[in-house]
């Protein structure tokens, strides 16, 4: 593969994983706006946040054995072309309850993206590289958090919420025509894929019952959910707790990002000396450690707006440095049938994420607790599974740079 068809690939790739983040990111610092054009609460406004999560969830599941019965690229036009539907409803929307209903046909379009983005990693380059590959699909996908709050604060501000759903069904147009244009086809459909219900659970069932997918892929989804804490709770604690204005929180979460970003990319140098296994390990001991000193201090009002960033920075470097080895891990095992593996990866992460998401919209809390406490009970829970899991897999597939192996 040349150079310049790897930088094409890893580009378009980490468009469609960023196609999501950047649909929450860029309307968060919109809260406010959206609140007051449509008669009702930022705590409403959030539940919009959350029926997205679920409809990314639940549309992972679906997607998973279409991607393996038609091949990943018919499966993706579909799901492009719904994204950009919902997103002009979203425009359109003249009540708080069909946003809510549009964001949620809006993530069933979005998460063709993402699964077929991690699916196509698995097709596309050796297991030994995966993981690297998965970090330097964040290294695409860090646009999203740099300049999305920042952009959607400004819009939001200046000229109306509805701009951001509008720049965001353009955004999909480009993915789209960029997809169609240079995404090479990386499975061929399968016409022996049967969609029946049966074979459908069976393909699922044979992947959850591999030890080193669910010891994973759980292990990520709840470590990951602690971002979803932080993106559930951010516009409610800086804009309202700390009173910061649209424009400002914009800059905070593009602050805050470069702790998720940049520890993610550290990964890649921690590759060469440290197996996958071993970095997921540090990662969520030092982010129970932050997590416990950020709640500690949040209880006792220690820390102030400098302060509460810091902590958050902290953790979010810790998830960083998780995610993409814990995702590496948990597809490993698979080559036949990725897809399904992918969608059930996603699904979890956001299964996870979107419970965080709802839990903290419904539980009023005008400080940093509920964010502090959720992600210290989000890594603890996440280094149990990861310890209880790993002993009932007998045979491991690692990720480690320059070698793939099966580990007795």
């Amino acid at each position: 593969m040349t150079k310049q068809r790897y930088f094409f690939l890893i580009l378009i790739l980490g468009s469609l994983t960023a196609l999501a983040p950047f649909s929450i990111d860029m309307y968060l610092p919109g809260f406010g706006a959206i609140a007051k054009s449509l008669n009702t609460s930022t705590e409403q406004v959030a539940l919009s946040l959350s029926s997205f999560l679920i409809g990314i969830s639940a549309g992972q599941l679906l997607y998973g054995p279409l991607l393996d019965r038609f091949g990943r690229k018919l499966p993706l036009y579909c799901g492009l072309v719904l994204y950009i539907v919902a997103s002009a409803g979203c425009y359109f929307a003249k009540s708080i309850e069909l946003l809510i209903a549009m964001r949620f046909i809006q993530a069933i379009g979005a998460c063709s993206a993402t699964v077929t983005s991690m699916a196509m990693v698995r097709d596309l380059f050796p297991v030994k590289e995966s993981a690297n590959v998965f970090s330097k699909l964040v290294l695409v996908l860090s646009v999203s958090p740099l300049i999305a709050p920042t952009v959607g604060g400004y819009i939001s501000a200046e000229l109306g919420w509805q701009l951001i759903f509008l720049i965001l069904a353009v955004i999909s147009i480009l993915i789209l025509i960029a997809v169609i244009l240079f995404l090479p086809e990386s499975y061929k459909p399968d016409p022996t894929y049967s969609l029946a219900p049966g074979p459908i659970l069976g393909s699922f069932w044979g992947v959850l019952k591999t030890p080193q997918f669910y010891t994973y892929s759980l292990c990520g989804a709840i470590g990951f959910s602690g971002l979803f804490a932080y993106i559930s709770s951010s516009p409610i604690v800086f804009m309202e707790v700390f009173k910061v204005s649209s424009k400002a929180y914009g800059w905070i979460f593009a602050l805050l990002s470069t702790g998720f970003i940049g520890s993610s990319q550290l990964n890649n140098l921690l590759m060469k000396r440290y197996k996958s296994e071993q970095i997921v390990n540090g990662a969520l001991i030092a982010m129970i450690f932050f997590a416990a000193v950020f709640l500690i201090g949040s209880i006792q009002g220690w820390l102030g707006l400098v302060g509460t960033i810091l902590m958050i920075y902290l953790v979010l470097c810790c998830v960083g440095l998780m995610f993409p080895n814990t995702t590496a891990l948990a597809l490993a095992p698979f080559e036949h049938n990725a897809g399904v593996a992918s969608s059930l990866t996603g699904a979890f992460q956001m299964a996870v994420g979107s419970a965080v998401s709802i839990g903290i919209s419904l539980f009023v809390s005008k400080s940093a607790v509920p964010m502090a406490a959720t992600m210290l009970v989000a890594s603890a829970l996440a280094f149990v599974v990861l310890i209880t899991g790993r002993r009932n897999i007998k045979e491991k597939v690692e990720v480690k740079e320059g070698a793939a192996v099966a580990a007795h």
